[in-house]
């Protein structure tokens, strides 16, 4: 497996990094990205950390660990800034907390996420058909969420990248111990979301491209 979107204590995930990416790697994960959320307030504490402990952790351990941020309801207007900023203090991977249906996120963050070149538009709930034209122009990546509430709109998110050429990644989008995925539950995840369950290859083959394209080659 390989997850791109996890969460740790330096946000509101329940482990501290060394504990979530060793039960990644307990479970058979080939790559963790830690991708804390983040906005202005707290950008610069928490990307230099993460980088030091993926770091230290690609040192001494089996799985890849891959230093990132969430960009998490931060105002349209100011996305693209911080995409930089976040590139600036090291962040190898940057997200953008797309428009879930199950959060208030201000409307135009999808856009202003793509606009600014981000990796992943994270759960980007209803999203357009133009907005994955430009997730597809950009070669920025469409996540399907295996998290509780983002993953309602799964299907919609799977159907319209499809039709419009826009690259497909799945993650966990981690908060807990349990919330990291078997592949047993990403195959059904894949499914839900109206995907063949053979698509989970295709899936996986995204995300280690994308690992390829930030440096992060398995």
């Amino acid at each position: 497996m390989i997850d791109l979107h996890t969460h740790s204590l330096f946000s509101d995930g329940e482990l501290i990094p060394s504990e979530l990416v060793r039960r990644a790697e307990a479970i058979g994960y080939r790559a963790v990205a830690l991708t804390d959320h983040a906005d202005s307030s707290n950008l610069d504490f928490i990307i230099p950390r993460i980088v030091k402990v993926a770091e230290a952790l690609n040192r001494t351990q089996t799985v890849k660990v891959v230093p990132g941020v969430e960009l998490t309801h931060v105002p349209p207007a100011l996305i693209g800034s911080l995409v930089l900023k976040a590139r600036e203090l090291g962040a190898a991977l940057v997200i953008v907390h797309g428009e879930t249906v199950v959060e208030p996120v201000a409307q135009g963050t999808n856009r202003a996420g793509l606009e600014a070149g981000v990796d992943i538009l994270a759960h980007p709930g209803l999203i357009t058909p133009d907005e994955v034209a430009l997730a597809a122009k950009k070669e920025i990546f469409l996540e399907i969420s295996g998290r509780r509430g983002h993953s309602f709109t799964n299907g919609h998110v799977a159907k319209l990248a499809l039709e419009g050429g826009a690259r497909l990644v799945l993650n966990s989008d981690a908060h807990a111990p349990d919330d990291l995925m078997t592949r047993e539950l990403a195959n059904k995840v894949v499914e839900g979301a109206g995907l063949p369950k053979s698509s989970l290859e295709g899936l996986l083959s995204n995300s280690e491209l994308l690992l390829k394209r930030i440096g992060y080659a398995l």
